[in-house]
C-alpha cells in the first residue's frame, strides 16, 4: 500500500513545536481509489422534451421504461440519465450505470439535487460523488471496516500538546471532593456542622473534559482524517470538523475521538450564548470571565445597592455590555465610568447565565435537584442537593460555587440591599435551572423548588461546596 508523507495536504488545523513534532504519514490508498473512480458520462436525449423540468438538462429523457434506460446506459460505467417514473408520474429517477448493472435512485430537488442526505448544486456533481462512494466502498469495504483500528491520533502531536497544556492549566492541584456527612443530631445551621464539613471537603478538581463539537463539513482540496490518517473521500461533506478546535475526521472516526477538545479562541465567535465549558477552555480560565468580571465590579461598588439583582437595569445598556463582552472579551470595559448604574452589570450577569445553551445546572440534572427540594427532612434534602452538585461538570460546578459564595456575601448586606437568600433564590432559580422541555406549565409548577434549591445553596454554601 502506497503512502504519502505530504502532511500539508491534510489541511490540519493542529500545530506543534517544530522541535517535537513529527509530521504524520498520511495513508493515501483511498485517495488513489478516488482518482480511479469512474467519471460521470451524461447520456443526452436526442430530442427536446417539452415537459422537462427547468432544473434538469438534456440528461432528462421523459417517461421511458426502465429496460430502455438500461439499454441506453449499457456497457459504460458512469453513464447516467434521468427519467420520469411510469408508475408515479411527476416523480423522477436517476439511472446510473456502475459495476455492470444499472442502479436506480429516486431523485429530488428542493433548490439542490439529492437522493440521500447530501445536496448538490448539479446532477453531475451528485453523480460524481455517488461514483466515488460506490467505487471506494466496493473496492475497499474490508479496508474501511478496519481503518479505525490503528489510529495515529495519539501520535499526531495533538494529544501530547494537550497533556503539556493540562500540566500548566489549573495548577492549583485540587483533589476530588469527599462526601459531606451531615450530623443528624444537630440543626443544619450549626456552626459545628459547618466547620466540620468545610474542613473535610476540599475543592472540586477541575479536569474540564470537553467533547468535540463535530459538524458535517465540505473540505476544499484533498483532506486526510486526523484520527485514522486515511483520505476523506467524496466531492462534498467528506467528514466532520470540530467547530471549537478545528479537528478534521471521518464521521465514523468522530465516535472514537476522546473527549479532549481544546477550543481555539479564533473559532469562538462570541462570549454570550457560548457553551460554558467551551468558553473557559478557550480562555484557559476556571470560570467564564463574564462571571468573574461582573462579580468583581458588583462587589466593588454595588453590594449596598437596594434591590441588587431584583431591580432591572436599562435593557439597551445591558445589551451594550453583552456586545462589549462578545467583541472585546476580558478587555470589555464595565467600570463605573462606562456604566454608572450597577444594576446594568447585575443584569448582564443574569443575562449571561440565562442565555447559556446548557444551564449552569444542566438539563440532565434538573429533575434531580427539583426532587431534592421536595424532600421534607432538612438534612436529607441538603444531602440530596450535595449529591447533585457532585454530578455537575467541573466548569459548571466551579461557576456555581463562585456565584453562591458571592451571593452569600450579598446577603451579608441585607440591611442595605434588602436581598436575603430567599429573594435571591426567586431571582436566580429560573436563571440557573431550566427544565429540559420548555414547557410553561412545568416551569410554573417548579418555581418554588427552583427558588428553594438556590436559597439553600446560598445559605449553606460553606457546607455544600
Amino acid at each position: 500500500m502506497a503512502a504519502s508523507s505530504n502532511s500539508s495536504l491534510s489541511g490540519s488545523s493542529l500545530s506543534s513545536d517544530p522541535d517535537d513534532y513529527q509530521p504524520p504519514i498520511w495513508k493515501s490508498y483511498l485517495y488513489q481509489l478516488q482518482q480511479e473512480a469512474p467519471r460521470p458520462n451524461r447520456i443526452t436525449c436526442p430530442q427536446e422534451m417539452e415537459n422537462r423540468p427547468k432544473y434538469y438538462g438534456r440528461e432528462f429523457h421523459g417517461m421511458i421504461p426502465r429496460d430502455y434506460a438500461d439499454e441506453l446506459l449499457a456497457g459504460l460505467d458512469g453513464a447516467y440519465l434521468i427519467r420520469e417514473s411510469q408508475r408515479q408520474p411527476g416523480t423522477h429517477t436517476l439511472a446510473l450505470r456502475f459495476g455492470h448493472q444499472t442502479l436506480n435512485y429516486r431523485l429530488f430537488y428542493d433548490g439542490k439535487h439529492f437522493v440521500g442526505e447530501k445536496r448538490f448544486e448539479s446532477v453531475n456533481d451528485l453523480v460524481t460523488d455517488a461514483l466515488i462512494t460506490l467505487y471506494i466502498e466496493t473496492k475497499a469495504a474490508e479496508y474501511i471496516a478496519k481503518m479505525t483500528t490503528n489510529p495515529i491520533y495519539e501520535h499526531l502531536g495533538y494529544t501530547s500538546l494537550l497533556k503539556d497544556k493540562m500540566v500548566h492549566r489549573l495548577s492549583r492541584g485540587r483533589t476530588e471532593p469527599r462526601r459531606v456527612t451531615f450530623q443528624r443530631d444537630e440543626k443544619i445551621s450549626s456552626p459545628v456542622v459547618r466547620r466540620s464539613a468545610l474542613k473535610d471537603t476540599p475543592e472540586k478538581q477541575c479536569s474540564y473534559e470537553k467533547i468535540h463539537n463535530f459538524k458535517v463539513h465540505t473540505f476544499r482540496g484533498p483532506h486526510w482524517c486526523e484520527y485514522c490518517a486515511n483520505f476523506m473521500w467524496g466531492l462534498i461533506a467528506q467528514g466532520v470538523r470540530c467547530s471549537d478546535c478545528g479537528l478534521n475526521v471521518h464521521k465514523q472516526c468522530s465516535k472514537l475521538v476522546p473527549s479532549d477538545c481544546q477550543p481555539d479562541l479564533r473559532r469562538i465567535k462570541k462570549v454570550f450564548s457560548c457553551d460554558l465549558t467551551t468558553l473557559v477552555k478557550a480562555h484557559n480560565t476556571t470560570r467564564p470571565m463574564v462571571v468573574d468580571m461582573c462579580i468583581r465590579e458588583i462587589e466593588l461598588r454595588g453590594m449596598k445597592s437596594e434591590g441588587l439583582y431584583r431591580v432591572s437595569g436599562f435593557s439597551e445598556h445591558i445589551e451594550d455590555v453583552r456586545l462589549a463582552f462578545d467583541r472585546d472579551g476580558e478587555k470589555a470595559d464595565i467600570s463605573a465610568s462606562a456604566y454608572a448604574d450597577i444594576n446594568i452589570i447585575a443584569g448582564a450577569l443574569k443575562l449571561y447565565l440565562r442565555d447559556l445553551p446548557i444551564p449552569v445546572i444542566p438539563f440532565d440534572l434538573y429533575s434531580r435537584f427539583i426532587q431534592a427540594a421536595k424532600i421534607p427532612n432538612a438534612e436529607s434534602r441538603l444531602e440530596a442537593i450535595h449529591e447533585g452538585l457532585l454530578q455537575l461538570p467541573p466548569a459548571h460546578y466551579e461557576t456555581l460555587r463562585y456565584l453562591m459564595a458571592h451571593l452569600k456575601r450579598v446577603t451579608m448586606f441585607e440591611k442595605d440591599n434588602l436581598m436575603n437568600a430567599e429573594n435571591l433564590g426567586i431571582v436566580f432559580g429560573p436563571t440557573l435551572m431550566q427544565p429540559p422541555e420548555q414547557n410553561a406549565l412545568t416551569t410554573l409548577n417548579d418555581m418554588r423548588q427552583q427558588k428553594l434549591v438556590v436559597q439553600l445553596m446560598i445559605e449553606h454554601e460553606d457546607v455544600l461546596f
